[in-house]
């Protein structure tokens, strides 16, 4: 396979994993006591931690030419304000 069909196949796992875990976060975030909004909102701040984590680990490069853990964590960040912002 060619390097460019490798990266957007990279990119497009991280896609899909992302919005999968957003699935779950809103799923449990539903379940949450404190309402949804400040649930979302400490889900999002903990899978931003776990993906910085998980990166580091991986040893992954951040803003390389393939989407990252780092970039995911960076698009949880960014969720987690937007729900603070509107709660």
């Amino acid at each position: 396979m060619p390097p460019t069909m490798l990266r957007e196949l990279a990119s497009a796992r991280v896609l899909a994993r992302f919005l999968l875990r957003m699935l779950i976060l809103a799923g449990c975030a539903s379940l949450g006591r404190q309402g949804f909004g400040a649930t979302i909102e400490q889900l999002f701040i903990l899978a931003t931690c776990y993906c910085v984590f998980i990166g580091g680990i991986r040893r992954e490069t951040p803003l390389g030419p393939v989407l990252t853990h780092y970039d995911e964590a960076a698009a949880y960040g960014m969720a987690a304000s937007l729900a603070a912002l509107a709660g």
